[in-house]
């Protein structure tokens, strides 16, 4: 059975085998969580990025972890909130759905996600905590490879959320 925790800290110092980026749809790096792996990772992220021409919003695409502990960096562009009407919800549950089968492709036990979206991307932090955890969830009963997986707060309200919705599901 796949474990799921909460750790407030730095997502760039996590030793894991995958973390995964909130990532832009060009993939070429930006602000919040997006910017901070990819001045930890080094250069040639940019250039493995580059290479995989973009991502649409709800998908994911890996590159190396380059200069991260990290072996892998999964990269999923979220929704923008947008009021909740532009099928936000079910974007956001597609990046962990669609992170996960790339952890799992790439032969990792632990996982380590940013809370997706709710930084620049405005969506509302406990809406989105508990699309998270449903989707893990949903996820690792119907394919319980992966061990560990880990929501990584930059901040003690995110992680009050995660813990709460946690605890709630």
């Amino acid at each position: 059975m796949t474990e799921l925790k909460v750790v407030e800290g730095d997502i760039t110092t996590i030793k894991v085998d995958a973390i995964v980026n909130a990532a832009n749809d060009s993939l070429a790096g930006g602000s919040g969580v997006d910017g901070a792996i990819h001045r930890a990772a080094g250069p040639r992220l940019g250039e493995a990025c580059q290479r995989l021409g973009g991502c649409p919003t709800g998908e994911a695409k890996t590159t190396p972890g380059f200069n991260l502990p990290a072996k892998w960096i999964i990269h999923t562009p979220g929704p923008i909130w947008r009021g909740g009407q532009a099928n936000e919800a079910q974007l956001l549950a597609n990046s962990y759905r669609h992170s996960l089968q790339e952890a799992v492709a790439h032969g990792c036990q632990t996982v380590a996600f940013p809370s997706i979206s709710t930084g620049v991307y405005g969506y509302p932090l406990d809406r989105a905590v508990l699309i998270a955890i449903k989707t893990v969830r949903q996820f690792t009963k119907k394919d319980p490879r992966l061990a560990e997986v880990f929501f990584v707060a930059f901040d003690s309200r995110t992680a009050a959320a995660y813990r709460r919705a946690l605890q709630l599901s």
